[in-house]
């Protein structure tokens, strides 16, 4: 394995070297690394395919991690990229140059080298994973990831590779499709031609633009199916680059709540309001109680812990404003006001009241949450737990309930139902699935996914018969559902 590590701090590198010759001794596996310490030097010395792994740190002087990364990827599309850093704050810029992983000082042996095990197993995987081709020089076997695109012209079928080189053999296209449709980066863009979208950079109306520059032709009756292919493979790949965010984020104060879900007071007098606030405070895993009025939600505050209170201007009774001075004096559960009324005097009003927050009803779903989160994580409470209707998953025990009775699930059925609930209402695909609990085991076409699934699927279906909480997307993949 080849390592290249970047750090303007001479102890860091060192601290860097020592862990990965102690991890050559303890896995008894060779690597090969370089030290530079600033980004001119490693960027003036890289070419592209020289490293497996690169370690990079984000704050140096001159050019910066993500300055580096930006021009590396322009060199070397496909090397594994961990940003290195005292601050998680920059973990969801890391995407837009698609890190591998995000690790924060200072770096120790239980970081480190369960990371080089998987960058390890996915390289002895990748060149496991190989299209055998029988050419007139003999059997020759070419990278399936690096593949970009099959193209056929009569009887000849050329693959050409994102390095530039091709390869071709005597066939027909249908010789090579069940093998590379089955993966979920492969699509047929017209009668001659197989894309590969790991390797897209964009779409145009009769085309797909490869990485390297080529232009893939899509054909007229194919246009829609291709252009809704490459969102959801992009949407995918988002969902599963969102857990790099989940691994980095800085620990806090646990919350006071047995089950280690955020719990949240709504108070809101319209049924539609609460209804639409809280589905998506709860497709984020939080357990919400509702209250009409100012008095309800007076008496809760008192005999209940919440990590929030999301509170209404226009109630019933006394104001939102008034309230929040009352509530004030009975917890120190952060308040957020959130209300139709814009008007800038009365978010004044709201602050001057105790609100640490004001959010208008206008407010998109995205932006809602990301406040939520970011108050009740500065205000020191942390999830240990997630809650979605019925069931409840105890990340710290690893075990899950449906009303409050324990489902006898496998380690592995807990980390697959984990997965899809923190991707609720979206499809996520057998080879996601595969990647992220199976990592470095081979991809068997998902039949181990399918088997785990099915069981994981009767012990939900016999704790809770109401309706299924996960549900096949034939084609596609799963979805876990929260409410019917």
């Amino acid at each position: 394995m080849q390592i290249a590590i970047c750090d303007d701090d001479e102890s860091e590198l060192r601290h860097l070297s020592e862990l990965i010759a102690a991890y050559q001794i303890n896995r008894g596996i060779r690597i090969d690394y370089c030290s530079f310490h600033n980004g001119m030097d490693f960027l003036s010395h890289i070419k592209g395919g020289e490293y497996d792994l690169i370690l990079m740190d984000i704050l140096m002087p001159g050019l910066n991690g993500m300055q580096i990364a930006q021009e590396l990827r322009t060199l070397d599309a496909n090397v594994k990229l961990i940003f290195i850093s005292a601050s998680p704050e920059f973990a969801m810029e890391s995407y837009r140059v698609e890190a591998y992983h995000y690790l924060l000082k200072p770096i120790n042996a239980n970081d480190l080298y369960p990371l080089l095990d998987k960058v390890h197993r996915e390289l002895c995987t990748q060149e496991e994973e190989k299209l055998l081709l029988k050419t007139r020089q003999g059997i020759v076997g070419i990278s399936i990831t690096n593949l970009e695109y099959v193209e056929v012209i009569n009887k000849s079928v050329s693959f050409h590779l994102s390095d530039g080189t091709t390869r071709q053999v005597t066939a027909t296209l249908t010789d090579f499709e069940q093998t590379l449709l089955h993966r979920p980066e492969f699509i047929k863009t017209h009668r001659a031609y197989l894309a590969n979208l790991s390797l897209v950079q964009s779409i145009e109306l009769n085309c797909l633009v490869t990485k390297s520059g080529c232009r893939i032709p899509v054909s007229r009756q194919r246009r829609h199916e291709v252009r809704d292919a490459y969102i959801h493979f992009l949407q995918q790949k988002k969902l599963t680059l969102s857990t790099l965010a989940a691994q980095v984020e800085a620990p806090c104060k646990k919350s006071g709540h047995s089950d280690g879900s955020w719990h949240i007071l709504l108070v809101d007098d319209d049924a539609s309001d609460c209804s639409f606030w809280a589905g998506i405070l709860q497709s984020h895993g939080c357990a919400v109680q509702s209250a009409k009025s100012g008095q309800e939600a007076l008496t809760l505050a008192q005999s209940v812990p919440y990590d929030c209170i999301l509170l209404d201007v226009m109630i019933p009774g006394e104001n939102g404003f008034s309230i929040c001075e009352k509530l004030r004096k009975l917890t120190h559960t952060p308040i957020i006001f959130l209300s139709c009324l814009t008007e800038s005097d009365r978010q004044l009003e709201g602050f001057a009241a105790g609100g640490i927050d004001y959010i208008t009803k206008n407010t998109p779903p995205e932006l809602f949450w990301a406040k939520i989160e970011t108050r009740i994580k500065l205000a020191g409470s942390n999830r240990t737990g997630l809650c979605y209707g019925p069931l409840l998953l105890d990340l710290a025990k690893r075990r899950g309930y449906i009303n409050q009775m324990e489902l006898p699930l496998t380690s592995t059925e807990f980390d697959i139902l984990h997965l899809l609930t923190k991707h609720a209402e979206h499809v996520v695909t057998p080879k996601e699935i595969s990647d992220i609990v199976f990592y470095g085991q081979p991809w068997d076409g998902g039949q181990t996914v399918q088997i785990h699934m099915s069981r994981l699927r009767r012990k939900l279906e016999k704790a809770w018969s109401e309706y299924p909480l996960i549900e096949t997307v034939w084609g596609q993949g799963y979805r876990f559902v929260l409410t019917r």
